[in-house]
């Protein structure tokens, strides 16, 4: 009897210990991924401070600058549902490995573009340039549902940091160094979140228990196959969010990518003064991921924080109509970054919430192809709005489109808390 209970012992108090081990291998593959993300970002805004830049030394003019935006989205719209699959396929470090590799050969094209064509052929790798979305999928498999939204914000709080570094780094950088410099000072830095991958990712994230080798191999087979991936919007309040995330998301989306021109054209930025902006930009986003998003998920309902990002994204339009210089332009930042990332935190919450934990790499692709639809139709309608209509049109459509969806929302509201109660 006493050895049974001396087992009895060893076991109830091993089981606590084992899953406390496991979460913090967890909470360690968490941080690690936090950290590859702020990188990725970095590179990506170190990238910003050039690529305006060495377009306009070639020759190009807004509308093919919208052009070039124009295939950067078409190209990751149509990669992003198939990149999130593949990582549900194949695993975090694979996914990740892949789109580091990626930017890795994306700046070192940068690096050589001394036509006006290496510009467009540079944009090829992004079909693969999707680390932020493989970050969220590994922090979605890893994080209690409950604690997702809080969780996905953190990665915010990456952005934030790496939109500091990587805007202040890069207008230094293309200053002092040039185009070609700045560029390969992004490989050398994509290469080193390669090797972070390589060395802490574990290869999948995945609660599940391994699947039949014959079944894997089937369904390796539907990476490409577009009804596996239209199959999730089936299920319950998933398309009704997609079209708000696409309709409510389509007007800020427009501003910024035209930003960029707005502050060549119109604010008269000059690369460090504009990492400067960029970086002004991070802080905001720090301090609302890291300190505000988290308590108010605590607090309110998703749908409650949904309609607030909207309706404040209305009035930042309202603002941005009757701007007048960057020190006005200042002023709206806070409110717009503030609607900005709880419209994309919840949103990519509430879509993570409606699938199996199974898919949701692909639903985390599925998102980010949302964002590469906006910049496909963004630089197309911005260039027309802006050309012929100035800047403020792109204020007044955001403020009218987002008033729409509020009201919209807010009528939809009691006959879905009708329908939770039944």
């Amino acid at each position: 009897m006493s050895v049974d209970m001396s087992q009895r012992g060893e076991t109830s108090e091993g089981a606590p210990g084992a899953a406390a081990d496991q979460q913090k291998k967890k909470m360690k593959t968490i941080y690690i991924v936090y950290l590859i993300a702020a990188l990725d970002i970095t590179w990506m805004f170190l990238q910003f401070s050039v690529t305006p830049y060495l377009a306009k030394k070639l020759g190009f003019d807004t509308l093919w600058f919208g052009y070039l935006q124009t295939m950067v989205g078409i190209i990751q719209l149509l990669g992003g549902p198939m990149f999130g699959r593949f990582a549900d396929l194949f695993g975090a470090r694979v996914a990740l490995s892949l789109a580091c590799a990626s930017t890795i050969v994306f700046f070192l094209l940068l690096a050589i573009a001394d036509h006006p064509a290496m510009l467009f052929i540079h944009k090829i790798p992004t079909v693969f340039m999707h680390v932020l979305p493989a970050s969220q999928m590994v922090v979605a498999d890893l994080s209690e549902p409950e604690k997702r939204a809080d969780a996905l914000s953190k990665l915010g709080l990456c952005f934030g940091v790496g939109m500091i570094a990587g805007s202040t780094l890069g207008g230094h950088l293309n200053t002092r160094y040039g185009e070609a410099f700045t560029a390969c000072f992004g490989a050398v830095g994509s290469t080193f979140s390669l090797l972070l991958v390589l060395k802490f990712i574990p290869k999948t994230t995945k609660a599940q228990t391994p699947r039949a080798n014959t079944e894997s191999e089937n369904k390796r087979k539907s990476i490409f196959n577009v009804g596996e991936i239209i199959r999730l919007t089936k299920f319950p309040g998933v398309t009704a969010t997609f079209l708000v995330k696409i309709v409510a998301g389509l007007p800020s989306g427009i501003f910024q990518v035209m930003f960029s021109i707005i502050a060549l054209d119109i604010f008269k930025l000059q690369p460090e003064q504009n990492g400067y902006l960029m970086a002004y930009f991070g802080i905001v986003q720090m301090v609302i991921q890291g300190g505000v998003i988290g308590r108010l998920t605590a607090r309110y309902s998703e749908s409650s924080l949904l309609l607030l990002s909207i309706g404040v994204s209305s009035l930042v339009g309202l603002a941005q109509a009757y701007m007048q210089n960057v020190f006005h332009f200042c002023l709206t930042v806070i409110p717009m970054m503030f609607s900005l990332s709880v419209f994309n935190v919840i949103t990519d919450s509430m879509l993570t919430k409606s699938v199996p934990s199974s898919d949701t790499g692909t639903m985390l692709g599925l998102c980010s192809s949302v964002q590469s639809l906006l910049r496909t139709v963004g630089p197309t309608a911005g260039g027309f709005l802006y050309v012929n209509y100035g800047v403020s049109s792109l204020g007044l459509i955001q403020f009218v489109v987002n008033i729409v969806v509020f009201v919209y929302l807010l009528l939809r509201r009691p006959k879905k808390l009708a329908e939770q109660k039944e």
